[in-house]
């Protein structure tokens, strides 16, 4: 059974837990063993915790038999990007100026999951401190995207993603600060739901930029995104029961999003709204010059933060980064803190333009990411090519998080390529009940 269950969902895993028909244990030992033996486990998992999965596991066993499970994953492995802080284990944020820092307590979102009764796997390796979309870390190590190990799986929750993606783990939590949950969802072929900020508690999880910082999960369907929200979240599951498309309306956004996308994205696009269509979706197409002026204060935003956060440390031995990565943190240096607090008031009243013009759909819609992975050694090889294809893997995504917004990502059927739903800030059921039905769609 081991190789069915680690290609099957974490809610169908949880039933089979439900109906005693897969022990908890067996479920641990069984993606355990297979890390163990996996030729790519090294540049996915930055350590394991058996002992705490197999712990948890035959608790959630003895839960099982008496009829006390906790919920519908109770019993279902996790995996947890290197940004979560595990009392007793490890939490680098794949960057060597952590190396060695092992937190003495949990993240809040990691004592919910662990209430809840999700086994911990490890600890997932990703960019140093978050701040890349491509998922290249030669710091640490750069997962392998499935379709092909010798591209980067997209970052920063890369081997989140990865776990998922190579039978590794059911589930993955990882963050999103500018597309770092979606970007390698998407380019894995998984479903990944960025949630509005700050509305899970970021207590215990290593920074990035504090205002824009989100946590979520990865996954293999859009069921088991929102049974793990809803744990992450502290609250009831969405119903996602007979969600339907009849009488959506959907806005397909044309500013910015739709510019260069390459030709594999672009067919990915083009297929889920000829199958939204047949589903019954009313698609409208529309520009918003918000979108396009919220870009223009990206570097502000970002820049100011995060080497507000991150300066002191990086100053003190930069040596020890990926130079890529430490010149994008630097990019921040002898920003005006005029300018940002500015460009935050400027960026406020751009969102509520945004709220007040899609207001009257029930999300808007574009290509997750305008590109598809890169090769590591090409990354590796030409440091501008690095930052070029890094701005342009986040392009689509940013928009999410620059607008305040919660936002979805599904496989379009084409390989690496996805349809991204954008709702309304703490709108997070809606959305996923609306992603319920366009998965269906999208794979009729």
């Amino acid at each position: 059974m081991s190789e069915t269950w680690r290609n099957t969902s974490a809610a169908e895993l949880g039933r089979g837990i439900d109906a005693g028909r897969i022990c908890p244990v067996e479920l641990a030992e069984c993606f355990l063993e297979a890390i163990a033996a996996h030729p790519h486990a090294d540049r996915i998992y930055a350590r394991t915790m058996a002992s705490q999965a197999k712990d948890a596991a035959m608790a959630a066993r003895a839960r099982a038999k008496t009829g006390l499970r906790r919920g519908p994953l109770d019993g279902v492995p996790v995996s947890w990007k290197d940004l979560f802080d595990t009392a007793g284990v490890g939490t680098e944020a794949g960057s060597a100026l952590l190396k060695g820092r092992v937190p003495t307590q949990n993240a809040v979102v990691v004592d919910r999951l662990t209430h809840a009764g999700l086994p911990p796997l490890g600890k997932t390796h990703m960019t140093e401190l978050a701040f890349s979309g491509l998922g290249l870390n030669p710091i640490t190590a750069s997962p392998p995207c499935i379709h092909d190990p010798e591209r980067v799986a997209g970052g920063s929750s890369s081997g989140a993603a990865a776990s998922v993606a190579w039978g590794l783990a059911p589930v993955a939590i990882g963050s999103d600060t500018g597309g770092s949950v979606r970007v390698p969802a998407v380019w894995n072929d998984l479903v990944g739901l960025k949630t509005t900020a700050p509305r899970i508690p970021l207590t215990g999880v290593v920074p990035l930029a504090a205002r824009f910082d989100t946590i979520g999960p990865l996954a293999r369907t859009v069921e088991d995104a929102a049974l793990s929200f809803a744990l992450l979240d502290g609250s009831a599951p969405p119903d996602l029961r007979d969600a339907s498309l009849s009488g959506t309306r959907l806005l397909v956004l044309e500013t910015v999003a739709l510019e260069d996308v390459r030709e594999a994205p672009a067919k990915g696009f083009d297929l889920a709204l000829s199958q939204l269509a047949k589903a019954g979706v009313m698609l409208e197409r529309g520009a918003l010059p918000c979108v396009a002026e919220a870009m223009g204060l990206s570097g502000v935003l970002y820049s100011s933060e995060t080497y507000g956060t991150w300066g002191p440390q990086i100053e003190a031995n930069p040596d020890v980064m990926f130079p890529p990565v430490r010149d994008r943190f630097r990019s921040g240096v002898g920003l005006k803190a005029a300018d940002f607090v500015a460009a935050w008031h400027r960026l406020e009243a751009l969102r509520a333009e945004y709220q007040a013009a899609t207001a009257g759909y029930d999300a808007v819609i574009l290509p997750t990411a305008a590109t598809t992975p890169m090769r590591i050694a090409d990354l590796l090889a030409d440091t501008k090519f690095f930052t070029v294809e890094n701005l342009m893997t986040l392009r689509n995504t940013r928009i999410g998080n620059l607008m305040g917004l919660c936002a979805l990502t599904l496989p379009t059927g084409i390989p690496m390529t996805g349809l991204m739903m954008m709702a309304a800030p703490n709108h997070e059921a809606r959305l996923l009940r609306l992603g319920a039905a366009a998965e269906k769609a999208l794979l009729a």
